[in-house]
């Protein structure tokens, strides 16, 4: 018999949060950056209603790295795709979890400190965690899950 283990969301929850963050697997694998390929899956009401991975902007080129293989400065990260993707429609993201396959950076977190997503999920801790460090103070929900 295993050995139970306290959730911090309880286990249904936890279940629907590994099944989201594998698709935010699946869904960086449309990515064309070499370097890492990121994606992001934002849910409300158990529904997604955005979406996005790392990538240049619409009409540029589908390569995120100069010649020296440095991502180029303007390849948008997974998390912006998704927000300003919502933004679009006619959803709102207010009171939605982000689901990212790395935790966000701190331009990123900015973004969903005003997007209103209320909850991040990540599975992949960035090499700085200040972003983390400002969702927190804004009141935002993080949660790391391996998967």
């Amino acid at each position: 018999m295993k050995p139970s283990i306290k959730l911090p969301y309880g286990e249904k929850q936890n279940t629907f949060d590994r099944q989201y963050l594998r698709m935010a697997n699946i869904w960086a694998e449309n990515s064309y950056c070499e370097r890492r390929q990121v994606g992001a899956l934002m849910v409300k009401d158990k529904m997604i209603i955005s979406d996005g991975y790392n990538g240049t902007p619409t009409g540029f080129e589908n390569i995120c790295e100069d010649e020296s293989g440095k991502t180029k400065a303007y390849v948008l990260h997974a998390e912006a795709n998704a927000i300003t993707k919502v933004a679009k429609t006619n959803q709102s993201s207010n009171g939605a979890t982000l689901y990212i396959t790395s935790s966000p950076c701190m331009e990123c977190a900015k973004l969903i400190i005003q997007a209103g997503i209320e909850r991040v999920v990540y599975s992949d801790k960035y090499r700085s965690e200040e972003g983390i460090q400002l969702l927190e103070r804004a009141g935002i929900l993080t949660h790391y899950l391996e998967i």
